[in-house]
């Protein structure tokens, strides 16, 4: 269907140093949104990506949908969870239509690849039932590591994106005030903000610390008060 986004497939076969970076976070915002809201019985992801969240959340809800619009990732997904069925709409989100409503939409690291997030999740909203909520995830460009290579002279701007970004087809970085200005373009309304992963190093620096599993989910924790130094945020949205 699209062979444009088939090319980003690479990125998801869990081949790169970066991977340590996201599944820590793809295994722990789901925990994180299933904890703030247990009563909820319907979720709507949009993009399997690494395939992590999708088999994460699938145990707890009822209606699991998940849109996507990359035969290529959606091949992968079903190599690597083969056990994991949730309803797969193989279309670009743009053009995503349903007469149902969800308790939860989640935007799982969605925007920094989309031509207009503002547009997406105007889109989006009309999918949400009555109380629902909107969870969205995006990589933090002013995380506690890039803030330090750029004030040690190694990064120029803590915007700019690597060879990998661009492997993975992002077209921006996110900040905890651009986040929040494009909800607020969407008719959204922001009800709370956090981090994922205070990584006050970089990656390769991180993994040579060996700083075991407690140690990592402690860092997550953390976290969650400290949206403007952590690896990605995590919206609530109304």
């Amino acid at each position: 269907m699209n062979t444009k986004l088939d090319e980003h497939v690479a990125a998801y076969e869990r081949k790169s140093i970066y991977d340590f970076d996201n599944l820590l976070q793809l295994e722990w915002y789901p925990r994180r949104i299933v904890e703030l809201h247990p009563d909820a019985k319907s979720i709507m992801e949009l993009g399997l990506g690494h395939g992590v969240t999708t088999n994460a959340f699938h145990p707890y809800f009822k209606k699991h949908v998940v849109v996507d619009a990359s035969p290529a990732v959606i091949e992968n997904f079903n190599k690597l969870y083969p056990a994991c069925n949730p309803e797969i709409a193989c279309c670009l989100f743009e053009e995503f239509d349903s007469a149902e409503r969800f308790d939860l939409i989640v935007f799982g690291y969605v925007l920094e690849h989309v031509d207009d997030p503002v547009v997406v999740m105007r889109h989006f909203k009309q999918f949400l039932s009555d109380e629902g909520r909107m969870f969205i995830t995006v990589p933090n460009a002013a995380v506690m590591n890039r803030r330090l290579g750029h004030l040690a002279g190694m990064l120029p701007d803590i915007c700019q994106m690597s060879e990998h970004d661009h492997l993975l087809g992002h077209k921006r970085y996110y900040t905890v005030e651009t986040l929040t200005r494009d909800i607020e373009a969407a008719g959204m309304k922001l009800l709370k903000m956090e981090g994922i992963y205070l990584k006050p190093f970089t990656t390769k620096q991180m993994m040579s610390l060996e700083l075991g599993a407690k140690v990592m989910e402690a860092l997550c924790q953390v976290g969650i008060d400290y949206p403007e130094l952590s690896c990605s945020l995590l919206a609530e949205v109304a």
